[in-house]
């Protein structure tokens, strides 16, 4: 079980479940139904599962070459685990892998059709999405908008469950919060971890093509946009998010993202980037407290 978990990168996904949970909260300003909260969590968490699985299923040849090598950097803690990749290093068969992928995914389609049928778009987006995303790595670093994209697709989902007609420009605005989070906060500083395999695979990766300081100014600028953009959030709440609230996520914002993205955006230091790694793949989990409270409180 160990190895599937490692496949799906558990941990992970069970931490980016905090994004569509804030969403949610967000936008209702209350807890849904008992029901819809099951049934969306095991959605979620079966849409995380399937996904991660199918970057591993798509990515196996280049993460063959890259155990090739002397193998991945471990570097962050948060996807760390001796079985990374365990269908390239011949830990798992690709079929089980292909299986495992098949089962949750089916689990969050029939989730999705039961929370509403308009999802099924949505998650028949994600493995597209996700497959574009692990082809173009060797041809563009512009596929970071792809992968910040897929990030929102959870949180879109999750709005489309309790707001069934969301307005369409606050929706574009929280997907370009989540994108800028991605892109500064996830994607960048995982290539930048990962800089020494992906040069050896001939990799297409910000911090490749445009090398340290580039990558640097993406990082920092990413994260300002995002920290901004949180500010703005409480437009598309029925709650009372005032001055408490917006304090509360500059904070979060503050100590997770920007905090350790100047620190790497003045070192150039690779351990650095999977610093800011781990610290920014818990700011959806600090929002998602942060709305939380508030919602208890209302």
């Amino acid at each position: 079980m160990r190895t599937y978990l490692a496949l799906s990168r558990s941990t992970h996904g069970v931490i980016d479940i905090a994004m569509p949970g804030f969403a949610a909260l967000l936008w209702l300003g209350r807890f849904p139904a008992w029901d819809v909260l099951a049934v969306a969590l095991v959605t979620a968490l079966a849409g995380y599962t399937a996904i991660y699985a199918l970057n591993d299923l798509v990515g196996v040849e280049v993460d063959r070459e890259k155990f090739a090598g002397s193998g991945p950097n471990a570097g962050y803690s948060v996807e760390a685990s001796d079985l990374r990749y365990p269908i390239a290093r011949g830990k798992l068969g690709f079929g089980r892998g292909l299986a495992w992928f098949s089962v949750w995914y089916l689990i969050a389609l029939a989730g999705a059709w039961w929370l509403n049928p308009w999802l099924l778009v949505v998650v028949l987006a994600a493995p597209i999405l996700e497959i574009v995303y692990c082809l173009l790595f060797k041809v563009t670093w512009w596929r970071v908008v792809v992968s910040g994209v897929v990030k929102s697709l959870g949180a879109i989902a999750a709005v489309l469950v309790v707001v069934p007609e969301p307005s369409l420009p606050w929706l574009g605005l929280m997907t370009a919060w989540i994108m800028a989070w991605e892109i500064g906060g996830q994607n960048v500083p995982a290539d930048w971890n990962d800089v020494e395999e992906d040069r050896r695979v001939g990799a297409r990766t910000i911090p490749l093509v445009f090398g340290p300081r580039v990558a640097g100014t993406v990082v920092l600028v990413s994260l300002v946009v995002t920290v901004a953009l949180s500010l703005c959030l409480p437009v598309m709440s029925p709650l009372d998010l005032g001055l408490a609230y917006r304090l509360a996520a500059f904070a979060a914002g503050f100590f997770l993202l920007l905090v350790p993205g100047y620190r790497l955006f003045r070192s150039h230091d690779g351990r650095r980037a999977a610093r800011l790694f781990d610290r920014a793949s818990l700011y959806p989990l600090a929002m998602l407290v942060i709305i939380t409270v508030f919602v208890l409180l209302a």
